[in-house]
C-alpha cells in the first residue's frame, strides 16, 4: 500500500476536494443526508463567515496515490479561548476511510498546527464549534441524522480513540413519538404553570428577522453562560445563522416566552428537513427547489435546536410551559416525531422533564479530548 500524503488545503480544487469527500465514503450508507455544498463551502469561508473574524483554521487532506481517502480541520476559537482562559484547539470536519494509518496522520497534522500555535489540548469533533454541529456519533448510528446533527460510520470512534483521544462530554438526545405517554406528575405541573396569568408565549415573526435573531442571541448567551462548552455567539454569526435557516424555520415552532412583558426564554424548534436533503444530494438550483416544493411533505418531523431560559427566572417552570406548548403546537401539525438534543448527559433536570413528558433515549454524541505536548516541553502545562 502507497504512503499517506498530507496536504494542507491552500487551493480551490483541494477545497473541492475537502468538500466532495463525503460522497465517497457515505455512497453505499443509505443513512446519511448529504448536506448542501454550498452551505459547507459558506461555513468553511474565513473570508466572509463571520465565525472567522475571531478564529484562525487549517484543512487538511490525506491522500493515497493522490486520491484522497481523509479531511480534518484545525480550529483555533479565540473568542472561545478568551472566554475560558484555556487553549484549546478544536479539531472537526473530520472524515475518513476505515484507515488507521491515514487518520494518524490528518490528527498528527492537526496536533502539529496547534502546538505551533501554543495551544495545549485537542478538542472535538466540533464543527467548528459548540454553537454548530457538535460531536461523533457512537449510539444510534442506525437512524439517520436529523437537522443540523452529526453523522458518522460506527468505526470513527475507533479512528480517534486509537489515536489517544479519551471522551471529556457525552451530548444526549431523546425522541418523542406518537405513542409517547407525558406522566400525571407532569400534566399536574402543565395545569399549574399554565395558571400563571404573568407568563405568556409569543411566536417569532420573520418579518422582523433582525430584531427577532437579536433577542434570540441575548437570551441564548444569557441562559448558557455557565455551560460546559459554552461560548457566546456574536450578532454576526446569530444573523448569518438566522439567514441560513429562515428559509425553512417554522415560527410556529420559535417562539419566546415573557414574565411581566419581559423576554426570558426562547424554543427553537425546526422541521427536519433531512429527506429534502436527502432528494437534492448537495446541489440547490432551479431543479432543486422545485424538487423541495414538490416533495415538502416528506417532512415528518422536527428537531429541538436550543432552549434558552435565563437563570434569572429558574423555578417557574418556563422548560415545562415550552415543553408543553411545543407538544400541542406539533401535534396539530401531525408530526411523526420531534428529536430534543442535544442535551449535555449530565443536566439531569431537562433531561428528566423531557422523558416525563413521554421522550425516549434515542442517540449519543461524544465530545474528545487529548492534551498535546508543546514544543521543547516534555508535557504541557
Amino acid at each position: 500500500m502507497s504512503r499517506v500524503e498530507i496536504v494542507e488545503v491552500s487551493t480551490e480544487s483541494e477545497l473541492d476536494e475537502f468538500i466532495d469527500l463525503p460522497w465517497k465514503i457515505y455512497r453505499h450508507d443509505s443513512n446519511w443526508i448529504p448536506p448542501l455544498k454550498k452551505s459547507v463551502r459558506n461555513l468553511l469561508d474565513a473570508a466572509h463567515h463571520p465565525f472567522w473574524r475571531f478564529s484562525e483554521r487549517a484543512l487538511f487532506l490525506a491522500r493515497r496515490s493522490s486520491e484522497t481517502v481523509g479531511r480534518i480541520a484545525g480550529i483555533v476559537d479565540n473568542n472561545y479561548n478568551s472566554f475560558h482562559d484555556e487553549r484549546v484547539c478544536a479539531w472537526g470536519f473530520f472524515e475518513c476511510r476505515n484507515d488507521p494509518e491515514a487518520a494518524e496522520a490528518l490528527f498528527g497534522a492537526v496536533e502539529e498546527w496547534a502546538t505551533g500555535k501554543g495551544m495545549v489540548f485537542l478538542r472535538g469533533p466540533l464543527n467548528p464549534s459548540t454553537n454548530y454541529e457538535v460531536g461523533l456519533l457512537v449510539e444510534g448510528l442506525e437512524y439517520p441524522p436529523s437537522l443540523m446533527m452529526p453523522y458518522n460510520p460506527g468505526y470513527y470512534s475507533e479512528l480517534v480513540e486509537r489515536f489517544g483521544f479519551a471522551k471529556e462530554k457525552d451530548l444526549l438526545t431523546l425522541i418523542l413519538d406518537r405513542n409517547r405517554r407525558i406522566s400525571d406528575r407532569m400534566v399536574r405541573l402543565t395545569r399549574r404553570i399554565g395558571r400563571n396569568k404573568n407568563i405568556s408565549i409569543r411566536n417569532a415573526e420573520k418579518k422582523s428577522f433582525a430584531s427577532e435573531m437579536k433577542l434570540i442571541g441575548d437570551i441564548y448567551n444569557a441562559s448558557w453562560s455557565r455551560n460546559w462548552g459554552f461560548v457566546p455567539m456574536t450578532e454576526a454569526e446569530m444573523l448569518q445563522m438566522g439567514k441560513d435557516l429562515i428559509r425553512i424555520a417554522d415560527t410556529d415552532g420559535l417562539f419566546f416566552i415573557y414574565y411581566y412583558g419581559e423576554p426570558v426564554g426562547v424554543t427553537i424548534a425546526l422541521p427536519d428537513v433531512g429527506p429534502l436533503l436527502k432528494r437534492l444530494n448537495g446541489n440547490m438550483g432551479l431543479l432543486g427547489i422545485l424538487r423541495a416544493v414538490v416533495h415538502r411533505n416528506d417532512i415528518r418531523g422536527a428537531r429541538v435546536v436550543a432552549m434558552g431560559f435565563k437563570k434569572t427566572h429558574q423555578g417557574l417552570g418556563l422548560p415545562i410551559l415550552a415543553c408543553d406548548h411545543l407538544m400541542k403546537v406539533w401535534d396539530k401539525k401531525a408530526m411523526d416525531y420531534i428529536e430534543v438534543g442535544w442535551n449535555l448527559e449530565d443536566n439531569h433536570s431537562i433531561i428528566e422533564i423531557e422523558m416525563e413528558f413521554g421522550a425516549r433515549m434515542h442517540k449519543r454524541h461524544r465530545v474528545y479530548r487529548k492534551d498535546i505536548t508543546l514544543r521543547g516541553n516534555r508535557s504541557a502545562p
